[in-house]
C-alpha cells in the first residue's frame, strides 16, 4: 500500500522503521516543523523528521492542519492509508483522504486511557497491565474502532519510562501487523465500549507535587508514573526536590514527608508507611542516590 506517515517524537521511531523495512511504500513522512532550541535562533528537527531523512524518505512539515497547501499535498499522494503515531489531532477532511481510512497507534488498552499521556496515567492509577491499540481514526479522540491490541505487564517498580520504551517496540510490530491485515483485507473491527472509557490528560508541572499524607502505594505509583518527565518533586528547605524512583520501604512509623536514614536507605514517612528514594535530584544538583544525597546533606530534613 502506498502509506504517509505522520508523527513527531522518538515513541514513532520503531514504528517509522518497521514499516520502512516492510513491503509497503512510505510515500511521504509528515512531521512537525522544526523546533528552536537556546538563544542562537539554531533549529533543530523531530526525532521522526530525522529518521525519515536517515532513510532518505521525503518529508512534509506542517504546522498547522488546516493550511488549504497542507490538505492538497496529502491529496496529490494519492495514498492508500495515513498512519499516525503520536502526532496531532487530524482534521476530519484529511482523514477521508486516503482509499483504506486513517489508523493511529495509542500506548493503551483502548477504550482506557484516552488522551495525551496514556502510559504515566496507567502507572499512577497502580494498573498491573496496559499495552497497545491500532484503530481507525474518526473525529473524536482515541475512540475508532480497534484492529489489534497487545498487552505487557507493569512491575511493581516500574516506571514510564521503563514502560515507554517497551511499548513502542511492541507498538512497532503491532502497527506492521496491523497494516499488512488492512492490505490484504483480513482485519476484524472491535467497537470501544465507551462505558469503560477512562481519561489520560496531559500533565503539567502542578500535577506532579507529591503529598506524602497519602497512602505509600498511591505515593509511589505517582513518582514512578512521573518518572522520567515531567517527573514528581515536593519541596526541602525551600528548594525543588525532584524523585525519579522509589520503592516501597520498612513498615515503620515516620511522619508523613519527613526523611531519614534506614540502613543505607533514603526513606520518607507517608500515611500508611515509608518509601525508599532510590534516585533524587536536588535543585541546582545532579540526579543522584538517596544515600548520596543524604551524605552531603544538612538541612532539617521534611519534604512538603
Amino acid at each position: 500500500m502506498r502509506i504517509v506517515f505522520m508523527g513527531s517524537p522518538d515513541f514513532a521511531i520503531p514504528s517509522l522503521e518497521k514499516l520502512y523495512q516492510s513491503d509497503h511504500d512510505i510515500v511521504s513522512v509528515v512531521s512537525n516543523v522544526d523546533k528552536r532550541r537556546g538563544r542562537g535562533g539554531d533549529t533543530s528537527p523531530t526525532a521522526v523528521k530525522k529518521k525519515a531523512l536517515e532513510l532518505d524518505l521525503p518529508v512534509i512539515e506542517v504546522e498547522e492542519l488546516d493550511d488549504p497547501d497542507f490538505y492538497q499535498k496529502l491529496k496529490a499522494l494519492d495514498a492508500d492509508l495515513f498512519v499516525v503515531v503520536a502526532f496531532r489531532i487530524l482534521p476530519p477532511k484529511i482523514l477521508e483522504l486516503p482509499t483504506e481510512g486513517s489508523i493511529n497507534l495509542h500506548a493503551s488498552l483502548l477504550p482506557k486511557y484516552r488522551g495525551a499521556a496514556p502510559i504515566h496515567w496507567a502507572i499512577i492509577n497502580g494498573e498491573e497491565k496496559t499495552g497497545c491499540t491500532v484503530f481507525f481514526l474518526d473525529e473524536q479522540v482515541d475512540t475508532g474502532n480497534i484492529i489489534q491490541q497487545s498487552e505487557t505487564s507493569i512491575g511493581p517498580n516500574e516506571t514510564t519510562g521503563d514502560v515507554y520504551k517497551r511499548l513502542k517496540k511492541l507498538g512497532s510490530e503491532l502497527l506492521v501487523e496491523s497494516i499488512d491485515e488492512i492490505g490484504q483485507g483480513t482485519y476484524e473491527l472491535q467497537p470501544q465500549d465507551d462505558t469503560k472509557a477512562t481519561p489520560a490528560p496531559k500533565l503539567f508541572t502542578d500535577d506532579c507535587k507529591i503529598d506524602f499524607d497519602q497512602p505509600v502505594e498511591q505515593v509511589h505509583n505517582k513518582i514512578r508514573g512521573l518518572s522520567p518527565f515531567p517527573t514528581a518533586w515536593a519541596e526541602v528547605d525551600d528548594l525543588k526536590f525532584n524523585i525519579y524512583r522509589s520503592e516501597i520501604g520498612p513498615s515503620k512509623k515516620v511522619a508523613p514527608g519527613q526523611l531519614e536514614m534506614s540502613g543505607d536507605d533514603l526513606i520518607v514517612g507517608c500515611k500508611t508507611g515509608t518509601l525508599i528514594l532510590k534516585e533524587v535530584q536536588l535543585q541546582g544538583k545532579r540526579r543522584m542516590s538517596g544515600k548520596d544525597f543524604m551524605n552531603g546533606y544538612s538541612g532539617i530534613g521534611m519534604l512538603h
